[in-house]
């Protein structure tokens, strides 16, 4: 038995240090885009804003909403790095979140509340204390009094990608503070984060395939408080899905015709090992493209065809019409795209998806 233990701890020591920062799954689809919602009151004193973000349970082959949530920080002076997803080599992975002395690099994802894609706008560390921004936080002042107030600049708070790289995601980069706050000490989640993670996968309704995007408890004033007054729903998202690897992240609400939807793109080629699985569900993919695309025509050669019926009628309105039928059409086409994705086949292989 101590031969087994001696082995074992040679194996730990000979992985490198970044194994442990990246889950080991590929995910051929990019994660939803990150929903509205608010804040809940922050609980109390010393307790530091962590997002919520999309992780991936690969038993059921859908991304599922890890709420964002108060924490207590682990050690004086200590801030929270989100993980994000990132593209590379055909596929999307997790880069675990971490808690240190200084924000690092995060994919440059809006997560909102003082990350907004470059460092940490929410607050800072002072002679032990630490102070809430309340321009970015949701922090009763009169129980808290570390408070301040300053105007963090941002890029658009309309962006809700959710991955880095790939078609549509973004295209950041770490610059050198973020890479030198990588090689510095870290703490990994902690456990009320794990605990909360498990919750949020053990939950189907905060799965995409079930909320299409829109999550029911998008946000807790504490880890695993689902339940409790202080949870917050989603309000919207950008889109409910991405349409398949890295799909563009046109924003479904704005568009008013079916011309002006991203297009419709090809999830990249399955390798399951099992070869035969694979190409069926590729020809499943075909298809389903093939009917998706000839909805939209259809749906646009009606509408432009009420339009020349309905030249001096109240214009804004049929617009207005128009926008909710194509809304309509692309839920609907989200909704069949999660489905099918669903069944894509997996590959004979043990590994976690992204337990935190």
């Amino acid at each position: 038995m101590r031969t087994i233990r001696f082995l074992l701890a040679l194996l730990i020591l000979a992985i490198p240090a970044t194994s442990f920062g990246q889950i080991g799954v590929s995910i051929a689809i990019g994660p939803p885009a990150l929903p509205v919602y608010d804040q809940p009151v922050c609980p109390g004193d010393g307790y530091l804003w962590t997002p919520g973000y999309w992780a991936y349970d690969d038993s059921i082959s859908d991304y599922y909403w890890v709420p964002g949530t108060w924490v207590m920080a682990p050690e004086e002076g200590f801030l929270w790095t989100p993980g994000y997803w990132g593209w590379g080599n055909g596929g999307y992975f997790f880069n675990e979140g971490y808690w240190g002395l200084n924000v690092g690099f995060y994919g440059g994802i809006n997560y909102g509340f003082g990350y907004f894609g470059d460092g940490y706008g929410g607050g800072r560390w002072d002679h032990g204390h630490f102070f809430y921004n309340r321009s970015v936080n949701n922090v009763d002042g009169g129980s808290i009094h570390n408070v301040y107030n300053e105007r963090v600049e941002h890029g658009s708070i309309d962006n809700h990608i959710s991955y880095n790289g790939g078609k549509g995601g973004i295209e950041a980069r770490p610059n050198s503070a973020q890479e030198a706050a990588a090689k510095e000490r870290h703490i990994p989640a902690v456990e009320a984060q794990t605990r909360h993670a498990q919750a949020a996968r053990g939950n189907p309704a905060q799965r995409a395939g079930v909320n299409h995007g829109n999550p029911g408890i998008a946000a807790t004033a504490k880890p695993g408080e689902f339940g409790e007054h202080g949870a917050a729903p989603a309000k919207e998202t950008g889109e409910g899905s991405r349409a398949g690897a890295g799909g563009a992240a046109t924003d479904a609400r704005s568009v008013v015709h079916p011309k002006d939807l991203a297009p419709i793109a090809r999830p990249a080629p399955v390798n399951s090992g099992n070869a035969k699985a694979d190409k069926k569900y590729e020809q499943q993919q075909d298809k389903l493209i093939a009917r998706q695309t000839q909805e939209r025509q259809s749906l646009q050669q009606k509408q432009e065809a009420e339009h020349q019926q309905k030249a001096n009628a109240n214009n804004q309105k049929l617009e207005q019409k128009h926008q909710q039928q194509t809304q309509k059409l692309a839920q609907r086409h989200t909704a069949q795209q999660q489905s099918l994705q669903a069944r894509q086949p997996q590959a004979r292989s043990s590994g976690g998806g992204s337990r935190r």
